[in-house]
Formats: structure tokens, C-alpha cells, sequence
């Protein structure tokens, strides 16, 4: 390692990263233990459900799927079996390309959704946005934004805006 071309944290930004790195996780778990405890489903769960009803047809490619919930192709695969094998999703042949498969929420996994959708937001409220203000909410969406666009750049592309999500059911 070349010690004169790095360029290390300074003390203002190692105290950042550190308090980022343990509220991320902190977050993480503590979503999931309510998802868990309250719906029976894991977080990642909830976001492929909530993906999924926020499109037309609630359907959408595997592979679009796996790039808005951030996740790999073989880990999405796994949880879209179980969400299978509890009635949630659906996976469907592309009917214009043998190589893709859809996956389409289910009537059933929408109703799943709807359930765990208000103690999830009750979650997502008290341990995050009650203890803001609007002005640092306004602040974490610019930060946010800068990070996602520089992290973007070294992953494969999100698709359109056609299919974030903006209704209730999705909402974190």
C-alpha cells in the first residue's frame, strides 16, 4: 500500500462514517425484528412485495427486481421461492425472451403487504423521521441522493422511474 497516496478520513468524517455505518445497521435490524415479529416476513420480504405492487400488473423482470431491491440474482431468487411458497409471488415465463422470468405479486401477497404496511411505517417513523426535523429530512434526502448517484456509477443501472415506488404500500 502506497501510505502517500492515501487519503485517510479526517477526524470529522471518521466520526460520520462511524455514526452512518452503526445507524444503518442498528436501522436494518430493528425493521426487520418488527417485520419479523409483527407479519412473519424479513425486511428484504417486504421490499420485493412492496417493488412488485408499486408496478403496472404488479410484475416485474427478475432481473429489474433484483436491481431495485439492491440485491444479487441467486439471493432474490431464494426469497422469491419462499414468497412462492407462501402464495405471495408468482414467477411467470417472459413471453418475448425464454432467458428472463417475471415475478407478479399475488392478490394474497398484496394482502400480505397491506398487513404489515402500517406497523412498518409506525417503525420506520419512530426510529427515523420523529427524531428529525423537516430540515434534516430534506438534508438526508440530498445526502442520500449524492451517495446513490456516486454509487450508482459503479453498479449496473436501476431501471426508470417507472418503477419506484410512490404509493402507501410501499412506503419504506
Amino acid at each position: 500500500m502506497d501510505e502517500a497516496n492515501n487519503r485517510w478520513l479526517s477526524s470529522g468524517e471518521l466520526d460520520a462514517w462511524l455514526a452512518y455505518v452503526a445507524a444503518s445497521t442498528l436501522l436494518e435490524a430493528a425493521l426487520d425484528r418488527q417485520l419479523q415479529r409483527d407479519s412473519g416476513m424479513p425486511h428484504a420480504y417486504y421490499q420485493i412485495l412492496a417493488m412488485l405492487s408499486e408496478v403496472p400488473g404488479r410484475t416485474l423482470r427478475m432481473s429489474d427486481l433484483a436491481a431495485i431491491t439492491q440485491s444479487s440474482q441467486s439471493r432474490l431468487s431464494h426469497a422469491v421461492s419462499r414468497l412462492e411458497r407462501n402464495g405471495w409471488v408468482r414467477r411467470e415465463p417472459c413471453p418475448d425472451d425464454r432467458r428472463s422470468t417475471f415475478a407478479r405479486l399475488t392478490d394474497a401477497g398484496f394482502r400480505a403487504l397491506e398487513s404489515a404496511a402500517p406497523g412498518h411505517v409506525d417503525e420506520v417513523r419512530g426510529r427515523m423521521f420523529d427524531r428529525l426535523t423537516c430540515e434534516q429530512v430534506a438534508q438526508l434526502r440530498a445526502i442520500c441522493g449524492a451517495m446513490l448517484e456516486g454509487l450508482r456509477g459503479d453498479a449496473a443501472p436501476c431501471p426508470g422511474p417507472d418503477v419506484r415506488p410512490t404509493g402507501r404500500a410501499a412506503q419504506p
